[in-house]
């Protein structure tokens, strides 16, 4: 898992890196085409190419666009913010999954997961800092990249068992690639050599980052493995630094400090009812 987010931070800082010249859909459409090949290379070269039909390609469909959002503002937001404040704000994503997983799984939300999720949303009001000087607007594209990736994982929660991994990734992989594909002409910029690495390199590490959640959700619970989701913040702090130069202050470092401390405690709270009801059968 952390390895999984090592990579993902690269891919983040290739984005980055491109949104100085290409619009934030185009890196994503960079991003997609090399996802695409890598997951349908993969499917043949394992001879797997049959289990891509999904048995519920409607939700399969759902989860993708879920990715595809979570990608393109991500990206969006990493054209005005430093990663480390980017990465902060999209820690909100488990505090959406707890209000969402409500009306779409039936879960039971108690006072305590619901006093979890308002100090989630304090700790990204302090990262923002909404009124003051230090505000700025392009932090709604985090919020909103945490928004769509809280629906891929409460639709991935739905549709638990129905397929497998490949299927999964290879349809985020093709229905992100026919999305953007159909959008990106419209603000068409003729990428360079160094963008078109660039567009590999991003498309690369986060395949293999993908690659590596799955087997780590393989291994362990997602509430065991929820605490060391949260070193990307150090990776993206980190990558940061040494390429963009990008210090956080002192106000990114509370509020990720209070959106952690959230996110631990409604991934407690879930294995504490789970453990409960696993002893009540």
């Amino acid at each position: 898992m952390i390895a999984a987010l090592a990579f993902f931070s690269c891919s983040d800082a290739a984005s980055k890196l491109m949104t100085a010249s290409l619009p934030a859909v185009e890196v994503a459409w960079l991003r997609f085409c090399a996802f695409t090949f890598l997951m349908l290379g993969a499917a043949t070269l394992t001879g797997r190419l049959h289990d891509l039909q999904s048995r519920r390609p409607r939700l399969q469909t759902l989860r993708a666009l879920g990715v595809l959002g979570s990608s393109v503002f991500f990206i969006m937001g990493l054209g005005f913010l430093p990663m480390a404040e980017a990465t902060a704000i999209a820690f909100v994503s488990p505090v959406i999954v707890t209000a969402l997983s409500i009306p779409i799984l039936g879960e039971v939300v108690g006072w305590r997961r619901w006093s979890a999720v308002a100090v989630g949303l304090l700790g990204v009001l302090i990262v923002v800092r909404p009124g003051t000087g230090a505000f700025d607007t392009a932090a709604i594209f985090p919020i909103l990249s945490a928004a769509s990736w809280a629906v891929a994982l409460v639709v991935t929660r739905k549709m638990s068992g129905s397929d497998g991994p490949l299927t999964s990734l290879t349809y985020a992989a093709i229905v992100g690639l026919l999305i953007t594909s159909a959008i990106v002409p419209f603000g068409w910029v003729t990428p360079g050599w160094r963008e078109i690495g660039l567009g590999f390199v991003t498309g690369v590490t986060s395949t293999i980052a993908q690659w590596l959640v799955v087997l780590a959700f393989q291994q362990a619970r997602a509430s065991v493995l929820a605490p060391f989701s949260y070193s990307q913040l150090v990776w993206s702090g980190l990558l940061g630094y040494l390429v963009f130069g990008n210090v956080p202050d002192e106000w990114t470092l509370i509020g990720a400090g209070v959106i952690i401390a959230s996110g631990l405690y409604t991934a407690h709270r879930e294995r504490t009812v789970r453990v409960s009801s696993a002893l009540a059968k």
